[in-house]
């Protein structure tokens, strides 16, 4: 259960990696906090159904959604540490200026994702 958990959760990390690489200047744009706020509703919103839909989709049985869902978002909290400090040089097609935005932004969508996990369907 653990190994799968936690490579669905990198498979999500490096998918979200990549969409922001390719247009995440078109969702954190510093200088506009509505549009901040409501990616942050809309992200912690997205995570809370997705998570369970995957926890389904791996076969795992529902006591121990809220073990996977720590593991699916342990990649997203422990790499976009790093991509915090390096901000620039890993997306360096976003304004410098949206990193505080970005590490919130992750944080939501990790809060949505344990969220998810504690869920009852």
């Amino acid at each position: 259960m653990g190994m799968r958990a936690l490579f669905a959760g990198l498979a999500l990390w490096v998918a979200g990696t990549a969409l922001i690489r390719l247009g995440g200047q078109r969702l954190l744009r510093p200088g506009h906090p509505f549009a901040i706020v409501l990616l942050y509703l809309v992200s912690f919103l997205l995570m809370a159904l997705l998570i369970p839909r995957l926890c389904r989709h791996l076969g795992l049985r529902r006591e121990f959604w809220p073990k996977a869902a720590a593991l699916m978002i342990l990649p997203t909290l422990i790499l976009d540490a790093f991509a915090c400090v390096f901000f620039g040089a890993v997306y360096p097609n976003l304004d410098p200026a949206a990193a505080g935005a970005f590490g919130g932004w992750m944080l939501i969508c990790c809060g949505g994702g344990v969220a998810g996990g504690w869920r009852r369907t």
